[in-house]
């Protein structure tokens, strides 16, 4: 679906990826719905934007009641809605499970998973009834390759990737089109935002990719109507290495992590 005169929701959109996505979807035409609970980096974008086709929501999607306050204002001041880019997320603390306490757990699913299938399901039963629409799902490279120290992030990144290629199965028949997104290691301040600390006693020696570079890749994807867009060489490396020897990588990536977990 090409973004040109499309109106198109992003979350996550007062840093990193997000506001990046926003920005490009902007250049390209869109007019694009921003939510992020964080108001003061949400403003950023939107003043970096500068855009009357720009309409900005602090809006925490664990939040059911602030989800359905929302849709009524989007619908009201947007219209009806033609794509969705699931792009909010958060890691968990650095640790393992024994460590990781439950509402740790339950915050991390339901922003990367709970969240996104929330506003899918409010949202699906308009979009079908568009020309074309489109859904993007922002998983993560640990939604396919297990990180120690980051096990529930992966699950709900995991959970978000099955629900997705399920979801493009379902809607093979629709105007619908549905893609998962894999990034690698993003230049962002995901572990700040995520109110995680990290140890940096270990030497990942990852390579990362910027913002805007995962957002252009991420957008093309999207007007290419791509069931999978892998995001840096990190991201495609990794998914070949796991695909041919999954212990063999899973001992490689245990020894790229190691000091990181504490």
């Amino acid at each position: 679906m090409k973004v040109k005169d499309k109106k198109i929701i992003v979350t996550g959109a007062g840093n990193g990826i997000g506001r990046e996505l926003v920005l490009e979807l902007l250049k390209r035409g869109a007019t694009v719905a921003a939510l992020d609970m964080n108001k003061e980096t949400l403003s950023e974008t939107r003043d970096l934007a500068n855009s009357d086709k720009l309409f900005t929501y602090e809006v925490n999607i664990t939040d059911d009641q602030g989800l359905e306050a929302f849709k009524l204002r989007v619908m009201n001041e947007m219209g009806d809605i033609d794509g969705i880019i699931n792009n909010a997320g958060i890691i968990q603390p650095f640790v393992h499970v024994d460590q990781l306490a439950m509402n740790d757990i339950n915050r991390v699913m339901d922003v990367n998973f709970y969240g996104p299938l929330k506003l899918i399901k409010m949202f699906l039963p308009s979009l079908l009834n568009r020309p074309e629409a489109h859904i993007v799902n922002v998983s993560s490279m640990g939604g396919f390759f297990p990180f120690p120290g980051q096990t529930v992030y992966g699950a709900s990144k995991a959970a978000l990737k099955i629900f997705t290629e399920g979801m493009y199965a379902e809607l093979l028949d629709t105007s619908v089109r549905v893609t998962i997104v894999f990034p690698g290691a993003i230049a962002t301040n995901i572990t700040k935002n995520s109110g995680v600390e990290m140890s940096t006693t270990g030497d990942t020696k990852m390579k990362m990719t910027s913002p805007s570079s995962a957002a252009l890749q991420i957008i093309n994807g999207m007007e290419k109507d791509a069931f999978q867009v892998y995001v840096g060489s990190d991201a495609k490396m990794m998914n070949m290495m796991y695909k041919l020897s999954p212990k063999r990588a899973i001992k490689f990536i245990n020894k790229m992590m190691a000091g990181m977990n504490k």
